[in-house]
């Protein structure tokens, strides 16, 4: 095995996707993480495996020198868990849109959370339905005007974070397009985990959603609508550095440094460890205008792997048969010989 560089994982096929569009960026933090996970991992490019299922981001594995799966919609979740059982020793990543996962796919990626299949998946989220020209999502805003909500949404949207950690998923990490080198921190830290990884991409639409997160996205205002949790450091962020959050009873708070005695010694220090999941759903439930949008790994727990389980299982029961081959299952217990 070789060193790779981000010009080996890009392949010969034309992007087709909008000028603008926020997809380009997750395609180039994979390209530059993969590099860096072959190395870190020991692995070779050819066990690395991408599926995806239906949608804009879902074009993403031609555009990759990979092997790949382009999958049918909603369903690129039991492909993975099927890729990653047949061979663990494979790099299994799935591609999905807000759209493929969480809507027609929503039950296949609830279930892989739930059974903790070693399989890193990397959810685009623009809130709205691009490829179908339009529609709104599963995560698209309440009110949001749409082809197919002309009068405004009267749904209220899923928070990928809380969906996640809801299924006890064990890790849950995000980011924002426009921070290249958080997509590219946050795709390197769901390669270390061992277990199903989500990783949600705030993703702009620049055609049929322009704007999709820039509430928070802007540069202008990036720094106080956005904290960016890193393991074992202070929850501290904004333009100066002078807002954190504390405890508040059961509830999370932003306060100010140098404010009502407040210090650096007050805020919580982030621990995405930490088993019991209940701040890290605060986090992952924070929003604009009230708290910061977390940011950067939320949740890193280790539990029993999915494959692991199973492989452990046919192992023993092979040990432990009677039966070793097809012909002796076919003469075995009762048989008839007809004439």
């Amino acid at each position: 095995m070789g060193k790779y560089t981000v010009k080996d994982f890009k392949s010969d096929q034309e992007i087709r996707w909008c000028p603008g569009c926020g997809d380009y960026a997750v395609l180039a933090a994979l390209q530059r993480a993969l590099p860096k996970i072959c190395e870190m991992h020991g692995i070779d490019k050819e066990g690395i495996v991408i599926v995806s299922g239906i949608g804009c981001s879902s074009r993403l594995p031609y555009y990759m020198d990979t092997y790949a799966f382009h999958s049918i919609h909603g369903r690129p979740a039991p492909i993975a868990t099927g890729i990653k059982l047949s061979n663990p020793r494979l790099s299994v990543w799935q591609i999905s849109g807000d759209g493929d996962a969480l809507a027609i796919g929503g039950n296949h990626f609830i279930h892989a959370i739930r059974r903790n299949v070693d399989i890193n998946i990397l959810l685009f989220n623009n809130r709205i339905y691009g490829m179908t020209k339009g529609q709104y999502s599963p995560t698209s805003k309440w009110g949001a005007i749409t082809k197919t909500s002309p009068y405004g949404t009267v749904e209220e949207p899923f928070n990928p974070g809380s969906l996640v950690l809801g299924a006890r998923g064990t890790f849950f990490a995000r980011a924002i397009d426009n921070d290249l080198p958080l997509c590219e921190e946050v795709i390197v830290g769901a390669s270390r985990h061992d277990g199903t990884s989500v990783v949600e991409f705030r993703t702009n639409c620049v055609i049929f959603n322009n704007g999709s997160h820039k509430e928070i996205s802007d540069r202008e205002v990036r720094a106080e609508r956005t904290i960016h949790l890193e393991e074992g450091k202070k929850m501290i962020f904004g333009a100066n550095r002078d807002k954190g959050l504390v405890l508040d009873g059961w509830k999370l708070k932003v306060v100010k440094i140098g404010e009502d005695g407040i210090t650096e010694d007050d805020i919580l220090t982030h621990n995405p460890k930490e088993d019991n999941l209940g701040l890290q759903m605060m986090l992952a439930d924070m929003n604009y205008p009230d708290f910061p949008v977390a940011l950067g790994i939320i949740r890193d727990v280790d539990a029993p792997t999915y494959e692991r389980s199973v492989n452990a299982q046919v192992e023993s029961v092979r040990q432990k048969s009677k039966i070793t081959c097809m012909d002796e299952l076919l003469h075995s217990g009762s048989t008839w010989t007809v004439e």
